[in-house]
């Protein structure tokens, strides 16, 4: 899972459109990281006795004689924390400085990605083929892991794909250099911190050498990106061979991800959501997550599924609509929140939704997306939260990035408009939005 942003899990991970498909090379997967769990080892006060190597000459002097500085001092917190000094002394005193992590954490994309663009990548027909191929071949441990868990293999599969695209790609950093680099330098450091620390734990006890604790810039580690105090609290030994290995062992990595998902509570034998048809006349201010009753309850307001199937029961149903109205709409349930918790970005969970679902033999999503729809830059979904507050349409501090606040502002100005409130950003709102503001002060009521 990830690291930082809106998810890997959660309060860690980055959301909305704008997170790219597997392999990410950012933190969201599986981040809602835990406590790292004591180690048994004792604490000592004592750091090794042992001089920290030069550090590699791979950043500019200033930064890498401070990081120096910073890595002596946190040995001494290593220690303290209960690391055994071998560890401190073999795999702490020789982490690098690695700007380039800096680089990838401060870097921001131009344009937020559109929902369509991202499910075209994330559920591409290769990688459809490529998963059914997996499910498969590791047919065994897939359905191990699903029988103990209750985490449908292809779910299972399709998190690996989405993450590493099946192991192919999970990333190149070692991984206590990537949170050492983060931990001194980065946007995050009391949790880069934390994770620091749980990987060392994670060494500490054997599960893996440092050396082969690869993934992320961000942290995210093996096939499917857990984060180190992620793995600590359910990382699965599902091999019997006395290590956690989501690097090496197919039946470790199947395991490990049904658990986290178990974990966060996931419901056996209940369906994720289904893509349905929305009746005329819909209120999209309700399309948020935040709204929810019974998937019975939408039925009696017209929505029905595109299938043409009776509706299932579900309890606590969403409404989304990742496009607005002239895009494709999906009922939502538990099993969807819960994949939330892998990544907190809607087009991240309806991506493994799409892509089980597509690895399964079902259909691909019926309704036609937007296509004509350019994406938004960030300077202009930045002017276009400007532009709304200057008009009373509050959301919030003008930052580029659409979230609920955001849609929110929308809907109200869409309303006041006489416009289908769907929240949904587009060049034609900012153009229009411009256009007000050229003519002087709204008239909308000050929020």
């Amino acid at each position: 899972m990830f690291a930082f942003g809106p998810t890997l899990m959660t309060a860690l991970v980055l959301t909305g459109c704008a997170s790219a498909p597997a392999p990410r090379d950012h933190p969201a997967s599986a981040t809602s990281a835990a406590s790292p769990t004591a180690s048994s080892a004792p604490v000592s006060a004592t750091r090794p006795s042992v001089s920290p190597p030069p550090a590699a000459d791979t950043g500019s002097a200033d930064h890498t004689a401070g990081f120096i500085v910073w890595r002596t001092a946190f040995l001494d917190q290593a220690l303290k924390a209960g690391i055994r000094p071998d560890t401190v002394r073999n795999v702490l005193a020789s982490a690098q400085w690695q700007p380039r992590i800096i680089e990838l954490d401060r870097a921001q994309p131009e344009f937020t990605r559109t929902p369509w663009a991202y499910l075209d990548s994330a559920v591409s027909t290769q990688r459809v083929a490529q998963g059914q191929a997996k499910l498969a071949e590791h047919a065994a441990p897939l359905q191990a892991a699903s029988s103990r868990f209750g985490v449908p293999a292809a779910v299972i599969t399709a998190i690996w794909g989405m993450e590493s695209n099946y192991g192919s790609n999970f990333g190149s950093f070692r991984t206590v250099d990537a949170l050492a680099t983060l931990a001194y330098e980065g946007r995050r450091r009391s949790w880069a911190q934390t994770e620091l620390l749980a990987a060392l734990r994670i060494i500490d006890q054997g599960d893996i050498a440092a050396d082969r604790m690869i993934g992320s810039w961000a942290g995210a580690m093996g096939h499917t990106q857990f984060l180190p105090s992620v793995f600590l609290a359910h990382a699965v030994d599902a091999d019997g061979d006395g290590h956690r290995d989501i690097w090496g062992s197919v039946p470790d990595v199947a395991a490990s991800t049904a658990a986290f998902l178990a974990g966060e509570g996931w419901r056996r034998g209940e369906m994720w959501g289904l893509e349905v048809r929305l009746p005329v006349g819909f209120d999209y201010a309700r399309t948020e997550l935040t709204v929810r009753q019974s998937s019975q309850q939408w039925a009696a307001e017209g929505v029905q599924p595109m299938n043409g199937q009776p509706m299932p029961a579900l309890d606590n149903t969403s409404i989304l609509t990742p496009a607005g109205a002239r895009g494709p709409a999906f009922l939502v349930g538990h099993n969807f929140r819960t994949l939330l918790r892998y990544n907190n970005a809607v087009t991240y969970a309806l991506g493994v939704a799409q892509l089980a679902q597509q690895i399964e033999g079902g259909a691909p999503i019926a309704a036609a997306w937007p296509r004509d729809l350019p994406p938004l830059s960030r300077e202009q979904v930045q002017a276009l939260q400007t532009a709304l507050n200057l008009r009373g349409f509050d959301t919030g501090t003008p930052d580029g990035v659409q979230g609920p606040a955001t849609r929110a502002g929308l809907r109200r100005y869409q309303q006041s408009e006489g416009l289908v409130a769907d929240g949904y950003a587009t060049l034609e709102l900012l153009d229009r939005l411009r256009g007000a503001q050229s003519l002087g002060p709204s008239s909308a009521p000050a929020r």
